[in-house]
């Protein structure tokens, strides 16, 4: 009869180990009844966040195998302090117990309607005095370790493999859209028009609400984007003009815009000082990382609406001193985030083509007007102040 093999002593139970060694049942369960402060400090979120989040993926985790599956609950943990504090899904792996396919979990991004769409405009003219705007875009190149077998196709123009996020935020610093995965290698003008966004924008196919009339005038004005001077001048993206031989007017202009413009660099700002994953290159598989990316933008939605409610000087993710404020003189004063900037999370160069169509330039033009004008600058007071800084003051007329 053949003998059963022995056991060996330093061989235990997997679930045993994960349950006596693992962190989840040893410091997370602690601090999660004793110290809410460090809780956040390690998945930046706050307890009563963490289980809401557990309660609404929990239905999509659900997984059928002979052996016992891994708690929700646990695996959301792992997935947070990988995200949180930038570590190895190797280190999480050891850490936890358990194994390394558990770690990396994709999350999508919905599209707002038209309604959604009116009132982001309207907050942006609440908040950053900008009529008939859906949002503020920029990108960013991350730095990825050089996929196998791909030759020059992720090393872009700085000097690094990459590849590129671009983003679209709302007035309180929110995602509303994501673009991830293109080459780094793309050419001058192609990030942006590659996007499936930018095609549908200039086929008219995205449900954008109606022209509407800018305050306190009669003649509709579509509604728009706004980008730095990478991107393009479109009937649906306004840029600020060449910084060479401005005018008083377009001055104005611009400084209006770069107001505007304020909440995608706090949004991407929000995002690396939170979440130190983002301090390092990325080294894993490219749809891995394009996973990833869609995470943190999801949880920084997530935790933003959840903090929403809460007093200002209560906001821990994103707290008064973390990003840019104005006061109401139109003085600004610089976020916290702006210390947490990494070099491996880097601002893309130009996007987009230079020439601008006959309807773009008149668009700009109208809203230059616009701002220049009594009705304009009574929502901005002290644009000239801050607009002509360094320069002499002609206000017009």
């Amino acid at each position: 009869m053949r003998r059963r093999p022995r056991r060996r002593w330093w061989v235990r139970p997997v679930n045993r180990l994960k349950n006596e060694q693992g962190f989840y049942n040893n410091l997370i369960q602690e601090i999660c009844q004793t110290d809410h402060e460090e809780f956040f400090s390690l998945f930046r979120m706050w307890p009563e966040q963490f289980r809401l989040l557990v309660h609404l993926v929990e239905p999509h985790l659900v997984k059928r195998s002979i052996r016992t599956p891994l708690p929700t609950v646990l695996r959301v943990a792992l997935t947070l302090m990988f995200l949180a504090q930038g570590d190895s899904a190797t280190s999480k792996h050891f850490e936890f117990r358990i194994g390394k396919s558990t770690v990396h979990k994709p999350i999508v991004l919905k599209s707002p309607s038209k309604e959604n769409w009116k009132k982001i405009s309207e907050r942006y003219q609440e908040r950053w005095q900008f009529p008939n705007c859906l949002g503020a875009i920029d990108g960013r190149h991350m730095k990825i370790q050089c996929p196998p077998c791909t030759g020059t196709e992720y090393y872009n123009y700085k000097g690094f493999f990459s590849i590129v996020l671009m983003a679209i935020c709302d007035a309180d610093h929110k995602f509303t859209w994501i673009d991830i995965g293109q080459y780094g290698s793309i050419s001058d003008g192609g990030v942006w028009s590659n996007t499936e966004f930018a095609v549908d924008l200039e086929d008219g196919e995205v449900d954008l609400p109606d022209p509407t009339p800018l305050p306190h005038t009669i003649r509709p004005f579509p509604y728009v984007f706004v980008g730095d001077a990478a991107f393009p001048l479109t009937s649906y993206m306004m840029r600020p003009y060449p910084k060479k031989r401005l005018t008083d007017e377009q001055r104005v202009f611009n400084y209006r815009l770069s107001r505007a413009r304020l909440t995608i660099e706090n949004s991407f700002g929000i995002l690396c000082a939170r979440w130190q994953i983002l301090h390092k290159p990325l080294r894993m598989k490219v749809e891995n990382a394009e996973n990833l990316f869609k995470a943190l933008v999801c949880l920084h939605n997530f935790v933003m609406s959840g903090e929403k409610a809460m007093p200002v000087n209560e906001r821990r993710y994103c707290g008064p001193e973390l990003v840019d404020t104005i006061a109401e003189d139109g003085s600004i004063t610089a976020g916290q985030w702006r210390e947490h900037q990494s070099q491996h999370f880097i601002n893309i160069g130009r996007v987009g083509a230079n020439f601008a169509g006959a309807v773009a330039r008149g668009m700009r033009e109208y809203l230059k007007e616009y701002f220049n004008s009594d009705v304009g600058a009574e929502q901005a007071p002290w644009q000239f102040e801050y607009a002509f800084r360094g320069y002499v003051l002609n206000p017009p007329a």
